[in-house]
């Protein structure tokens, strides 16, 4: 696979800074950064971003992500390695990502379930990166940006 041109976010300048200051924002939100990282991740195998899945899974890893939880986040649901805060994330982050699945994309029981494990400003950062994600996804994939085409040593923030 190659990439049909560099990275859009790289090639305008000033396009990054503003997507750093947001994901600098969400993670002084107070939500767990683990639980940031497994909503990435599932939205990101959602969408197809190889790209953003590999860099999502290792970075996850190399912060101490057990090798049983990146397997299952896929198979959350059926796994048993979630808690309660990080399903209702998931659900969130599958929900949101997923928006002409269903006539409410968002449900109800979905949305509650979120607010019953996090306040008003954890929820709204829930819900900040989870569309940074899905943006960072769309233009990923829409110029086939190669998975493990950059190093996390060598990598701007580019999710």
């Amino acid at each position: 696979m190659k990439a049909r041109m560099k990275n859009p976010a790289m090639l305008i300048p000033g396009v990054l800074e503003p997507f750093y200051a947001l994901i600098g924002a969400v993670k002084k939100s107070g939500v767990p950064a683990r639980t940031l990282e497994l909503v990435h991740l599932r939205a990101s195998q959602i969408n197809g971003c190889g790209f953003c899945v590999d860099i999502g899974a290792r970075d996850m890893k190399k912060a101490g992500e057990t090798d049983e939880r990146l397997f299952a986040v896929a198979a959350w649901r059926e796994a048993p390695y979630f808690t309660d805060a990080e399903r209702a994330a998931l659900a969130l982050a599958e929900a949101e990502t997923r928006l002409s699945d269903r006539a409410d994309p968002v449900p109800d029981d979905v949305w509650e379930e979120a607010a019953r494990h996090y306040d008003e400003p954890a929820l709204a950062a829930l819900v900040l990166h989870i569309a940074l994600t899905n943006c960072f996804n769309r233009f990923n994939v829409a110029t086939r940006q190669v998975a493990g085409s950059m190093r996390l040593d060598a990598r701007a923030d580019t999710r």
